[in-house]
């Protein structure tokens, strides 16, 4: 069984039998139960009040058919998906993701892990998530249009500027976004701009969405590497992925000083010893839209392809796993801290497994868990909503600006609250603790909500 206090292990047994086969899920509730222990020792009444249950059961989940044509001419059928989780503190806010992938039990992991990320935010939003099993990959821009419109005229019922806000996520960027805004449009006869972030910036969007949470994990690292008096100056980094969340790390650990020198796609990974050239690398992903496999082809001398082995047992200081859930396991975790890692943050949504996790911990790493170090993403879209409610527009600077500031803040609640905890340097449990009471005295004062 799980190390979870004996008081809760109801509480997650319930969660085990309500929510059967959906292991993402079980691992993201295990993960943040392990936390609470000396928060209900502390404030029993969260108990008796059925808090933890409560914030364990999404309030609302929309599963709906998604019917679309191809350019062939053939009937297509997908099915999509909105868990809106809790709104204590606000609207629903979450991405959508379009990948294959998607079922119920991976979009609920993902809202439960957004409404403590975004009460960690201290914005006024709450946290749901949604998607489709739909692969963008390989569609042609009309059938991807189609898609969106086709999703767009179920879930546009269930959304609205004060109800439910989606952004993107895995599968679902700018392109997509306007279509989907696009129908929502076509569809209320209202231009709500404030319905959807990650828009372009001709129709409401906000100037650094896009590197937002790359941007973010690297300020939480910086962070990080501060309270022990170093930097990313000179610093080794490796870093998974190579979407939007990847890439922007990559710059902005450019920016401070270090270099990067792996970053990786579903096919394998590329090293650069003399680290990755950032204009290569946008050209081939964000641009031609090509396998990893073709930046080292076009880089040539010093670019080492491998589709073998892993991604993390490329020595290095710090390491930011940003592709996707549970990539970094133990067997990585240990590769990394023998090769003299110092500090862990997470790009992705729960890249490190439980065993990766607790490894690094007791090793004395630096370790960001993702729903800290990966909210600079929902954090933008917050500022991105607040722009569009003051019918207001920012710089790049000015809201990187407000970014980095809500990035600081948020390592430092964390490292306050373990501190309080009597677990210096936690940030895993101060990230949990931190963001559960927020979102419990909150819904504490709503009543039986």
């Amino acid at each position: 069984m799980p190390k979870i206090d004996e008081k809760l292990l109801p509480v997650f047994e319930d969660v085990l039998r309500r929510n059967a086969g959906e292991v993402e899920f079980h691992q993201a509730v295990e993960e943040v139960l392990e936390s609470l222990g000396c928060v209900i020792a502390k404030h029993p009444d969260y108990m008796s009040r059925a808090l933890i249950e409560r914030l364990c059961e999404p309030e609302r989940q929309i599963i709906f058919r998604v019917p679309w044509i191809d350019d062939k001419g053939r009937f297509r059928i997908n099915r999509g998906f909105r868990v809106q989780f809790n709104s204590a503190l606000g609207p629903y806010k979450g991405g959508l993701r379009f990948h294959p992938s998607v079922n119920v039990g991976i979009i609920k992991f993902l809202g439960f892990e957004q409404t403590f990320k975004n009460a960690l935010t201290g914005l006024p939003i709450g946290g749901g998530k949604g998607g489709s099993d739909f692969n963008p990959r390989g569609r042609s821009d009309a059938e991807i249009m189609r898609f969106c419109q086709s999703f767009m005229t179920e879930l546009y019922r269930h959304l609205g500027e004060y109800t439910d806000v989606p952004a993107g996520d895995i599968g679902c960027g700018a392109r997509e976004i306007g279509y989907l805004f696009g129908q929502y449009k076509r569809l209320t006869n209202r231009y709500e701009a404030g319905v959807l972030t990650g828009k372009g910036l001709t129709y409401g969007g906000s100037r650094a969405r896009t590197e937002a949470t790359g941007y973010g994990a690297t300020y939480f690292v910086d962070s990080m590497l501060r309270t022990k008096g170093t930097s990313f100056d000179g610093r080794r980094a490796v870093v998974s992925g190579s979407g939007n969340v990847a890439i922007y790390a990559i710059e902005k650990i450019h920016e401070f000083g270090g270099k990067v020198i792996a970053c990786s796609d579903s096919s394998g990974f590329v090293v650069d010893d003399n680290g990755i050239d950032l204009d290569l690398l946008k050209e081939t992903k964000l641009v031609r839209r090509e396998r990893i496999s073709a930046y080292a082809e076009a880089k040539g001398a010093g670019a080492v392809y491998s589709e073998k082995g892993s991604i993390w047992d490329v020595p290095c200081d710090v390491a930011i796993p940003s592709a996707t859930q549970n990539e970094l396991t133990g067997k990585d975790a240990k590769s990394l801290v023998d090769n003299g890692v110092i500090a862990v943050a997470e790009g992705a949504n729960m890249p490190s497994t439980p065993d990766a996790i607790r490894l690094f911990h007791e090793a004395g790493i630096l370790f960001g868990p993702a729903k800290a170090a990966n909210a600079g993403g929902v954090a933008t879209s917050a500022l991105e909503m607040q722009q569009n409610a003051s019918r207001d527009s920012w710089t790049f600077d000015e809201t990187e600006a407000r970014l980095a500031a809500i990035m600081r803040r948020i390592h430092d609640r964390c490292a306050e609250t373990a501190d309080e905890y009597g677990a210096p340097g936690n940030y895993a449990l101060g990230a949990n603790i931190t963001g559960f009471v927020r979102v419990a005295e909150a819904m504490q004062a709503l009543g039986v909500i």
